[in-house]
């Protein structure tokens, strides 16, 4: 262990003399009780350090000693279901991470004395009844097993299996394995990304779908719905694990958090969505260091999940006050600064950070994923800013939240025109397997309504809609029956909270049905005010409310009965000039 001794003490970064050999990266321990902070630059004799914890009371002279080793955190047995800070240190009343005096874990052995093994493969199996969790390799090592213990429980700190590597060595295995939070964990190949991780939301996953192992983008200013929307993400995506961390967010929000998902229902199990989920809590007033390791705390424990073969959604909320921390440690340490006073290198940690999402092949042989979903807080809601306009460099999935639908209360408020989903042409075959294999045209389909819109609607601003010819009138109707019957989807509606592929292809096709009866009847001189006065029309714009995933046979109703109304058309009917 090397030492220094403090010279200089500016917020969260102390400066000292060099009394040792340490390295960029590694962790150590500052003051007398040994708060934990990071080297972040050395120049000549003289050490720059991040501190993880209040500095108050720290002084010159005090010393500083190094750990011999990088930042890194505790993987292993006792991460789901519980509540850490950024340096995956428990908060929750329990002391919940596994790892106290006493603690016993169960194992279940899965190799045999004398069997080849390559690095990351599972030795073991942990007792659940939710998310089964494994015993892995730790990268790096593998071999033959030269001893294994038998199927019982163990102390946290026991060794498990003994493996003799190629060149003689003996490696000990337990439950746990360290990692440095800024390196990521390799693995044995990289997946394309060809299919959509459904999240229950129809604007998403038919407009905007994000790729399993991709990356997303949440951007929206104060009171758009950044949280609620992470929210119901984490509760209805077709993820294994749930990874949440808030990042510098404000008290209260984070307290509404962490009360609200342990009373959350996992509707697959019908148990505590937080038997599946790590919440990792950070507030604004906590240490801005921290603040800034949070993230890396988070993709690593997202990897470990991965590792063992899980799919991980990763919700950070939000990478905009991750940003803030950057920004304020840079300027403790001189740096030149760059755009808004942000670092020069902010768009190269954003990159590191996204380009941790993948789909992958383990070391294991199994195939997981860590998708990241990142919320972004631009201020007075300006995408231009930088932390926005660097994301959307990194990210193939971006949902902008316009702050006009937010206070129409129309929810999500995703803007369909400010918004784009790169990965979507890759999606096709995966709707054609579950049975909409138009479903790449009836999209764009969709978008270009969307976009006729915003065009007929600015017309109208200056000579009145009823000034519009009618073809523009029944197009503006149209896109009011997408907004209203499809993009619309409440969080809170028991019924229409989530919606499966299947019931989002039977809306769809409805939709794209009644546009299409619509332009018929136009053309056979109804006028447009006569559609729009349909009892019909109600009833599709109500169908997510009053056809649950247990009623999707009724659609088939509603296409008969929509049929009916618009043959009637024409006949009775006021026409057209």
């Amino acid at each position: 262990m090397s030492d220094a001794v403090i010279r200089w003490v500016g917020g969260p970064v102390v400066y000292a003399r060099v009394q040792g050999e340490f390295r960029i990266g590694e962790a150590i321990e500052v003051g007398p009780e040994h708060r934990p902070g990071e080297v972040i630059r050395l120049k000549h004799d003289e050490l720059v350090g991040q501190v993880y914890e209040d500095t108050t009371g720290m002084r010159p002279g005090d010393a500083v000693r190094g750990t011999g080793a990088a930042l890194s955190v505790r993987l292993g047995p006792g991460l789901l279901g519980h509540i850490f800070d950024g340096l995956l240190r428990p908060l929750d009343a329990g002391g919940a991470h596994v790892g106290k005096a006493g603690d016993k874990i169960g194992f279940r052995p899965l190799v045999k004395v004398g069997n080849t093994l390559n690095a990351g493969a599972a030795i073991g199996a942990l007792p659940s009844d939710g998310v089964q969790q494994y015993v892995l390799l730790p990268p790096g090592i593998g071999g033959t097993v030269d001893s294994i213990v038998a199927e019982g429980t163990y102390p946290h700190d026991a060794t498990l299996c003994s493996i003799k590597s190629a060149d003689g060595g003996t490696h000990n295995i337990g439950f746990f394995q360290l990692w440095p939070i800024r390196k990521p964990r390799p693995v044995r190949e990289r997946l394309p990304a060809d299919e959509p991780m459904i999240t229950g939301q129809r604007i998403l996953d038919t407009l905007f779908p994000v790729a399993r192992g991709g990356q997303a983008a949440i951007p929206g200013g104060f009171g758009t719905g950044k949280t609620v929307l992470q929210e119901t993400l984490a509760k209805w995506c077709d993820a294994d694990v749930i990874i949440y961390v808030g990042c510098g967010e404000r008290g209260n929000e984070m307290a509404e958090v962490l009360r609200e998902f342990p009373k959350l229902t996992d509707p697959r199990t019908s148990r505590g969505l937080m038997e599946r989920t790590v919440i990792i809590a950070n507030t604004s007033n906590m240490p801005v260091a921290a603040r800034e390791a949070s993230i890396y705390t988070a993709v690593t424990v997202g990897e470990f999940f991965r590792d063992q073969g899980l799919h991980v959604a990763l919700m950070a909320d939000s990478t905009s006050r991750w940003a803030e921390a950057l920004r304020e440690v840079s300027g403790r340490l001189g740096e030149l600064p760059g755009e808004a006073a942000y670092p020069a290198y902010l768009g190269s940690r954003l990159a590191e950070f996204y380009e941790r999402a993948a789909r992958v092949k383990t070391l294991g042989g199994k195939d997981g994923s860590l998708t990241i979903i990142g919320a972004v807080s631009p201020p007075a809601g300006d995408f231009s800013e930088p932390v926005t306009s660097h994301t959307k460099r990194y990210v193939r999935c971006f949902w902008g939240l316009d702050r006009e639908r937010a206070q129409a209360r129309f929810y999500p408020a995703i803007h369909p025109l400010q918004s784009y989903s790169e990965n979507s042409g890759r999606f096709a075959a995966w709707w054609t397997a579950r049975g909409n294999s138009e479903w790449h045209a009836q999209r764009e389909r969709l978008l270009s309504l969307l976009e006729a819109q915003a065009d007929l609607e600015r017309m109208a601003r200056i000579v009145g809609k009823d000034s519009l010819p009618p073809a523009q009138q029944l197009t503006l109707l149209c896109a009011e029956l997408i907004n209203e019957a499809f993009l619309r989807q409440s969080a809170f509606s028991e019924v229409d909270r989530y919606c499966s592929p299947k019931r989002q292809t039977a809306m769809l096709k409805i939709i794209l049905n009644f546009i299409e009866l619509a332009q018929a009847a136009l053309g056979r001189g109804v006028l447009p005010q006569t559609i729009a006065e349909l009892s019909i029309l109600r009833r599709l714009q109500r169908m997510g409310e009053e056809i649950g995933e247990e009623q999707i046979e009724k659609f088939v109703e509603l296409r008969a009965a929509l049929e009916s109304t618009m043959a009637a058309l024409g006949k009775d009917e006021p026409h057209a000039a």
